[in-house]
């Protein structure tokens, strides 16, 4: 492109009538490559790292016809429904090959999910649970950045693993969950 723009400014030159030409008679920029082989500053690595999507948490206000729904209509693998007491809530996982869709229903009324489908109704998207390479120095480094958490250290969760919430007020209005791969 830069020899083609060269080549129409020399024409230019050459045609000393003005007109259409005129303009490129200016001498043409030339661009400096970027060079990365030299950093001006040096940056740390990160001590942690995000992962990929875990899951998409969807609070359902009856499991049973959800679960149906994913498995007989769109002919996902489901699992069957394993009570979570120490978090208040029953669990399906629909295996979607690259991810999963986590079907969350309360056990209680003093369930987090509870108040949820009290204000949804219909239910809905709940959370987002991305994977961290290391939970522990991600928990550290965003309360350093003033990014709150819904506990004070991580928890297991539902697949076993060391799970935390971040507050969605620090995060775009998404509640988002961080799970140790």
């Amino acid at each position: 492109m830069a020899r083609a723009l060269k080549a129409m400014a020399a024409a230019a030159a050459a045609w000393s009538g003005g007109g259409l030409f005129s303009r490129l008679q200016s001498p043409v920029p030339t661009v400096k490559a970027f060079s990365t082989s030299q950093p001006s500053h040096q940056v740390a690595e990160p001590v942690w790292n995000l992962g990929r999507l875990n899951h998409v948490a969807v609070a359902v206000p009856d499991l049973a016809k959800a679960q149906a729904f994913y498995k007989n209509v769109l002919g996902a693998q489901v699992s069957e429904a394993v009570p979570l007491p120490e978090h208040g809530v029953s669990v399906v996982f629909v295996n979607l090959g690259n991810t999963k869709i986590e079907l969350l229903h309360p056990l209680g009324s003093d369930s987090p999910i509870a108040g949820f489908l009290q204000k949804n109704k219909a239910g809905g998207m709940h959370h987002v649970c991305i994977e961290v390479d290391n939970i522990n120095a991600a928990v550290m480094d965003l309360k350093e950045k003033k990014i709150r958490s819904l506990s004070d250290e991580a928890k297991i969760g539902a697949h076993g693993k060391p799970v935390i919430f971040l507050h969605p007020k620090d995060c775009g209005g998404v509640l988002v969950e961080l799970e140790q791969a």
